[in-house]
């Protein structure tokens, strides 16, 4: 009888779990049959998966992730902050009437900016929801109270970059409130049908591949490899492709890494499409049980110094806890590391635009109290 119960209550789970699974929109599209056909021709795609460029195994002992369902549910003060962030304000108007020749870019928390350059608007990442969870309850909630301008408040948006599917990086809410607002959307293979899922027009979605690049406006948008994987689901798990992008204009070159774990393919990009103006790296939510997937922060001065950039910006901090470190620990560990490597180091706070135009950046320690 005991059996039984326990045999029934574990049926229960799973069916809630597909009945969510298949009712909730957060969990988004999938690739058609004719798309992952496509895919076959890629040395990156194999038995219906994408693949990393080098061996990186994602696999952990039954022991660790015993340890680490233990240390999530320990909890840490320090991975939340105990005062209120300082968060400046964006004007709509001064976005949407800027004056020619600004090149600016702002950071949101976490990997979401803003980037005004050539008089366009393109969104990087806008993961601009409350939480990275397609259950809100009971995900990490963002740190700052407010957002440096609501997403209805912003004005037309050129183009949105996405590098991959993870809920800290494309978020459905997000999506549905710009879908209306955006004239294009560039992603990696696949990730598209989450857009398409969510009503956004199928004409507005760009999906490329590693080295594919595509022109928009003026802009050059370059579809370029990360070290991570991919899935919004229990079994989904790399069945779209992750990226990190670079955005050339006639004055200005940028890299945005995603999310990546350390590899050789930072080098290889910096040979190709280098050196960058300014170099937007993952710095936070790292582990050493899941370090291939996530630099850290001092992999990721090694990494800034790969792709040959001249400004710093570290990112995938700042917004939301989604490892066992502190807070402050990504910025705090980047920081000595290239104050060590004398490299240049912008640490601007939540809405503060970064002038690219400029020799200096913000570079004050507003994180502490």
């Amino acid at each position: 009888m005991i059996g039984i119960i326990i045999g029934s209550l574990f049926g229960a789970i799973l069916l809630g779990g597909a009945i969510f699974m298949n009712a909730s929109p957060q969990f988004g599209g999938s690739p058609t049959k004719a798309q992952k056909e496509s895919y076959q021709t890629l040395s990156y795609y194999q038995d219906g998966k994408f693949q990393n460029l080098v061996p990186t195994s994602m696999d952990m002992s039954f022991g660790d992730m015993l340890s680490t369902m233990r240390d999530f549910m320990r909890g840490d003060s320090t991975r939340q902050p105990h005062h209120q962030l300082p968060v400046q304000r964006l004007d709509s108007l001064d976005i949407a009437n800027k004056p020619d020749g600004i090149a600016r870019l702002t950071w949101f928390g976490h990997s979401a900016f803003l980037l005004e350059i050539d008089g366009k608007n393109i969104l990087l990442d806008p993961m601009l929801g409350e939480s990275p969870s397609p259950l809100p309850l009971f995900g990490s909630k963002r740190y700052a109270n407010e957002l440096p301008i609501d997403v209805a408040s912003l004005p037309h948006i050129n183009a949105v970059i996405i590098s991959h599917d993870h809920y800290d990086h494309l978020d459905y809410s997000s999506i549905r409130q710009l879908k209306d607002k955006v004239d294009a959307f560039y992603t990696p293979l696949g990730v598209g049908a989450h857009l398409a899922a969510w009503g956004v027009d199928e004409a507005k979605i760009h999906e490329l591949k590693w080295g594919d690049e595509a022109t928009h406006e003026g802009l050059t948008f370059i579809c370029t490899p990360a070290r991570h994987f991919s899935g919004r689901g229990l079994f989904d798990r790399f069945s779209t492709l992750w990226a990190s992008w670079v955005i050339k204009s006639a004055e200005k070159s940028l890299y945005f890494s995603g999310d990546s774990g350390y590899g050789p393919h930072f080098k290889e990009i910096g040979d190709k499409y280098g050196p960058f103006d300014i170099a937007m790296m993952e710095c936070g939510q790292y582990n050493e049980r899941w370090e291939n997937i996530h630099m850290f922060p001092q992999q990721t001065v090694q990494a800034f110094q790969d792709v040959q950039g001249r400004l710093l910006m570290p990112i995938h901090w700042g917004a939301f806890s989604l490892a066992l470190h502190s807070w402050t620990d990504p910025i705090e560990r980047v920081a000595a590391k290239a104050k060590e490597l004398n490299v240049p180091l912008a640490t601007p706070r939540i809405g503060e635009p970064i002038d690219l135009n400029l020799s200096t950046a913000p570079s004050t320690r507003w994180w502490e109290n």
